[in-house]
């Protein structure tokens, strides 16, 4: 039985992937580091400290810091944002069924507060929210359980009565090691990746969603 619904953000409610690897790409150009796709595709779903801090592991440079890198992407993806923001499709009738259904709903996000708070503005859906929490007052970012965990808690429902919606490989794996039902809706190349294929349900988008798919999950 599902007790409470809890939303990733980035790549599900909003395609926000493409601000990421935009802003990405000119911030860590200022310091001579030249991502491809496939470099951030490894750290998608990821907080951005960890994502910065990997790459000046990876590559170490000069100028500027670590915070500085940040501050430069999350500036960037706010702007595009509140641009260019548009729900993903299927989102905003998902929202509605399980609003109509009386359930709990949460956004639990590696993104900050300040990110989080752009984007259910821009896709003005905060009121469909109980509950908005970012992996930014937890310890380590997703994959860690802690996000999801924490949300829970917050929503004062136990975690295996709990219904996560991811889209990148470490989100699937984060829900499930915080023993949560999880639907993965992920894009096309990473439908089969490891991590993404041990979610409940694979949707190729939340248009699919229904009674029918909800009554698969595990009771």
């Amino acid at each position: 039985m599902i007790d409470a619904v809890i939303f990733d953000m980035d790549g599900l409610l909003i395609d926000s992937e493409p601000f990421w690897r935009k802003a990405q790409v000119i911030a860590f150009k200022t310091v001579g580091v030249d991502l491809t796709k496939a470099d951030m595709a490894m750290t998608m779903g990821r907080r951005i400290d960890e994502v910065v801090e990997h790459w000046y592991h990876e590559r170490p440079w000069e100028g500027k810091s670590q915070k500085d890198i940040e501050t430069l992407i999350v500036d960037e993806v706010i702007r595009l944002i509140k641009q260019e923001g548009q729900p993903r499709s299927g989102v905003m009738a998902t929202l509605d069924y399980f609003k109509q259904l009386g359930l709990p709903m949460a956004v639990a996000s590696s993104s900050s507060m300040e990110i989080i708070n752009a984007v259910v503005d821009a896709l003005d859906i905060r009121t469909y929210f109980n509950e908005l929490f970012s992996a930014e007052h937890e310890t380590h970012g997703k994959p860690h359980p802690g996000v999801f965990i924490t949300t829970a808690q917050h929503l004062n429902v136990p975690p295996h009565k709990c219904l996560v919606f991811e889209d990148s490989p470490s989100g699937v794996l984060s829900a499930k090691a915080a023993k949560m039902m999880c639907i993965a809706v992920p894009e096309p190349e990473i439908k089969n990746h490891a991590f993404v294929q041990t979610a409940d349900i694979i949707l190729d988008s939340l248009e699919e969603l229904n009674e029918s798919v909800l009554k698969e999950l595990p009771s």
